[in-house]
């Protein structure tokens, strides 16, 4: 789930030398673990990470450091590229940094994170989840270690489908006929809701229809939104977007739990997480509607033939600073984060934790089945170094808007592979 805002250029060659540079003065001057004490800081992103989770890193920190702190800055998701970008290459860099596994790769390619291969199995080895590791990796080393990951789900009202006489659909088809069903039914009622911006929501389209975003011959990338597979995905991205849903068309797909308890939405797809901010009791920062939780109903997106749709696998890495001023302390800190407890407040709190071996946390009820679904079949966006400056280039965005506002899909996905084409292979 992860964005914007960065030039093309921000994460090439110029912030590649930089951070290089400052890397190596960073890890000489931290401590050795030899009885420094320092404050260390967490940047984590969005509200994801639970309370709960936040005061056991930083109690269990400061239990096992005496002496040193660990203070928790929370960072937007919006604009978190430039952000790190920026802060990560210079002289007051943070300790450890949660990034987006899909802008894993900009940043450990440049040299921005502490090469923690050697504190690979320290931190749960083989146990940790492959495609996370692999987005944390770059060149033969592991930087990034997994943090949380969480598939998309289908979060939806009962008495809306009940009162429209239908049923939770088994293919890709039915649910967007739903869809179109239910807003018709319902003047004002998204019964699929899709704000313009959201491409994440958008790629179990182009993936069940067989298309694919980009793809890799030797160094080179060519985008693939264009092909004729991924244009009938799109086709129908557009019908949902235009028929189904009355999200802004210009839109993102932040706090969907607003639009979902005042009432505006009969089907939502989002990450598995989203069902703690639906249900957030009302006296909480960002309250939700939990005394509609007996008309909430979740099942994994189904597919074109059937079973889970292929979803966009959201999620995050965790990651030490190349430049942190107290690399073993910052080490330590992210030790916590990966440690059984704490993962395990994550998992009873819906996010899949870092660890296969603890699956079994998130629970076994209806949430959890559909996690467990969708999650089995879920994808990563391209392995490109590149593909944070795709995400922070707002292409993406631009594009899924003009489809929303019922743009041509054909000439519209050529000129976003021209885009796309010329940032991965820059």
């Amino acid at each position: 789930m992860r964005k914007r805002t960065l030039t093309v250029t921000a994460l090439g060659v110029t912030a590649a030398l930089a951070l290089a540079g400052c890397a190596s003065g960073g890890n000489s001057s931290g401590d050795s673990g030899g009885g420094d004490t320092a404050d260390i800081r967490v940047w984590l992103n969005g509200t994801d990470t639970p309370d709960a989770a936040r005061e056991y890193l930083k109690t269990t920190f400061e239990e096992q450091n005496p002496g040193s702190t660990l203070t928790i800055e929370e960072q937007a998701w919006t604009g978190l590229v430039d952000k790190l970008t920026t802060n990560l290459s210079g002289s007051d860099s943070p300790d450890v940094v949660e990034v987006g596994n899909t802008q894993a790769a900009a940043f450990t390619s440049a040299g921005a994170f502490l090469d923690l291969t050697d504190d690979y199995e320290a931190l749960g080895g083989d146990d940790l989840l492959p495609g996370f590791v692999e987005a944390g990796s770059y060149d033969g080393q592991f930087y990034a270690a997994p943090y949380y990951s969480g598939a998309r789900l289908v979060f939806y009202k009962k008495d809306l489908l009940a009162n429209a006489g239908l049923t939770v659909p088994t293919t890709l088809d039915e649910y967007v006929s739903n869809g179109i069903a239910l807003a018709q039914a319902n003047p004002g009622v998204s019964g699929i809701y899709f704000p313009g911006q959201d491409w994440y929501n958008a790629l179990p389209y182009i993936w069940e229809a067989g298309g694919e975003i980009a793809v890799q011959d030797g160094d080179t990338w060519t985008s693939t939104f264009s092909s004729p597979d991924s244009i009938a995905g799109l086709e129908q991205v557009q019908e949902v977007m235009t028929q189904a849903s009355v999200a802004p068309k210009d839109g993102n797909e932040t706090d969907p739990q607003v639009p979902y308890c005042e009432g505006a939405i009969a089907n939502l797809s989002a990450p598995s997480w989203v069902k703690w901010s639906i249900l957030a009791p009302a006296d909480a920062d960002a309250p939700g509607c939990p005394d509609q939780e007996a008309n909430f109903g979740v099942y994994a997106l189904p597919g074109a033939d059937g079973g889970a749709a292929q979803v966009f696998a959201g999620g995050s890495n965790i990651a030490v600073s190349a430049n942190s001023a107290h690399p073993e302390l910052a080490k330590a800190a992210l030790e916590i984060m990966l440690s059984d407890d704490y993962q395990t407040i994550l998992g009873e709190n819906g996010l899949v934790p870092a660890k296969l071996s603890l699956a079994g946390t998130l629970g076994t009820d209806e949430v959890a089945t559909a996690i467990a679904e969708a999650a089995a079949n879920a994808k990563l966006t391209p392995a490109s170094p590149k593909w944070a400056d795709v995400e922070a280039s707002g292409a993406l965005q631009d594009f899924f808007v003009s489809i929303a506002q019922g743009g041509d899909v054909t000439e519209l996905a050529k000129a976003l592979d021209e885009k796309i084409d010329g940032i991965l292979n820059s």
